[in-house]
């Protein structure tokens, strides 16, 4: 891979790594400083609740947003940058540039996630037939 491209993608996972960490860190002094109680009725304290909660969430996938860019920018260190971790063949300089810290080329990511709904599919299906069998054990009782 050309070194330019290299140089100008590390740039810019370097960047993004540091706006999420900012992002990171904004929100964890606005939680600290959003915890004032007092005079908050039920339905508040539940909806500061729920945003806390959402807030949780975003921060898990901004850490592996974090850890996604990490290994990317050991990747371009170690020389297999651009390599699809499926296939092996040459990811697209475009789909690098749009999504720097991709592991796979887009035919793989297809597949991958095609694989990772169907499991979905079924793992649902299954708990779908568990509660239903449960309900039919209930009545017979």
């Amino acid at each position: 891979m050309r070194k330019v491209f290299l140089k100008s993608v590390r740039e810019k996972l370097l960047q993004m790594r540091r706006d999420v960490l900012r992002e990171m860190n904004d929100d964890l002094k606005q939680g600290r400083e959003g915890h004032k109680e007092e005079g908050m009725d039920a339905y508040d304290l539940a909806s500061e609740e729920r945003d806390r909660e959402i807030n949780f969430i975003l921060t898990d996938r901004d850490r592996e947003k974090v850890q996604a860019i990490q290994e990317a920018l050991e990747r371009i260190d170690d020389g297999s940058y651009g390599i699809c971790e499926s296939c092996e063949s040459e990811i697209a300089e475009g789909r690098l540039s749009a999504l720097p810290f991709t592991r796979m080329c887009v035919n793989c990511q297809a597949e991958h996630e095609k694989e990772m709904k169907a499991a979905r599919r079924f793992d649902d299906d299954r708990a779908y037939r568990r509660l239903g069998s449960a309900d039919v054990e209930e009545e017979g009782s």
